[in-house]
């Protein structure tokens, strides 16, 4: 799975998504919503305080680990000053081997050959946790390979450890949604509380144009991690809130719902609904072409998850997404 930027979460309560028709089918308690943010991103932090009290879990916090010194980077490169809508609403924080322009798998290998290399990094982001009262981390390691198992392993339950003792109570790690040899779920919930499986980027902006999640896609990737994990119990399947825009000649820019609107509008090249992906897409011939996540296109996705057995989902991220996702009914 290929990104520009990582990820974060935010767990959104099942009546600001589903609708209130939908909330009397799916109770509060069978299902839980998650979602994204990025804190380099003021739509996101707008997005938070216009929806904060539909929120249960927002991951305020960014700890990345440095390539050069695989530590902690603190002062964090984006600093945690999101302000809680409730007390009811846990805050979060990613730990993340992304920072400059990629991942840096060479960082967890090199964690996971130095016990005490390791075991210093684990217990500085315990402490980060704890001063900042974190209840929960999850971990975004990507760019990792068949023969990194055991190093993620490693390192995830180390981290995962000492966040433990110093009183975080959850830790999810983000996998890609067709990586089983690199990231096989079973074997990373020996070491974490959920997996986070990012059904998106399904076409991606390194790639050739299409549909960021199509629902077919998305069912048999979510159907192959519930094998692999030997229950839906502790998935959290990611969703997508955004799109590409794929530029002849240009790389693929990432744009949000109301970004393929506006460039959609001015192109005189109206979104219309791709009947084969259920994803709304636009071009303009041998310009671009464009393809975007709606508030319908999540709903038939969050349905198929739910029936699946699956009782979590997650957006990536706020500030990107359809405003119709929080006030209208599922179709």
């Amino acid at each position: 799975m290929r990104r520009t930027i990582p990820v974060m979460f935010v767990t959104l309560a099942a009546s600001s998504i589903l609708g209130i028709a939908a909330a009397r089918s799916v109770s509060r308690a069978s299902i839980e919503l998650w979602g994204f943010t990025g804190p380099w991103d003021p739509r996101s932090a707008q997005s938070v305080r216009q929806h904060g009290a539909n929120l249960d879990v927002i991951v305020t916090g960014w700890i990345a680990l440095d390539s050069a010194t695989a530590r902690p980077i603190l002062p964090a490169l984006y600093p945690d000053t999101l302000r809680l809508p409730s007390r009811r609403v846990s805050r979060f924080a990613l730990v993340t081997s992304w920072h400059g322009q990629h991942f840096h798998p060479a960082t967890i290998r090199r964690l996971a050959a130095d016990p005490k290399l390791l075991d210093a990094t684990a217990s500085a982001v315990a402490r980060h946790a704890t001063s900042m009262k974190y209840s929960g981390l999850v971990f975004d390691f990507e760019g990792l390979e068949r023969g990194d198992v055991e190093p993620l392993v490693t390192v995830t339950q180390a981290i995962s450890r000492a966040a433990k003792r110093a009183g975080v109570r959850e830790i999810a790690v983000a996998i890609p949604a067709l990586d089983t040899a690199a990231y096989p779920a079973r074997r990373l919930l020996q070491a974490a509380d959920y997996v986070v499986v990012m059904l998106y980027d399904q076409h991606w902006s390194g790639g050739v144009a299409g549909a960021i999640a199509d629902p077919a896609w998305a069912r048999q990737a979510l159907a192959l991690r519930i094998a692999d994990a030997g229950s839906p119990a502790r998935l959290v399947a990611g969703l997508p809130t955004y799109g590409y825009r794929w530029i002849r000649g240009q790389p693929a820019e990432l744009v949000s719902f109301a970004d393929a609107q506006r460039i959609a509008n001015a192109a005189g090249a109206p979104l219309t609904r791709d009947p084969a992906t259920s994803t709304l897409t636009a071009s303009r011939p041998n310009e671009w072409e464009l393809w975007v996540s709606d508030a319908s296109l999540v709903r038939t996705l969050l349905r198929d998850v739910t029936a699946a057995g699956v009782r979590r989902a997650a957006l990536w991220r706020l500030g990107q997404e359809d405003p119709a996702l929080w006030s209208a009914p599922p179709h």
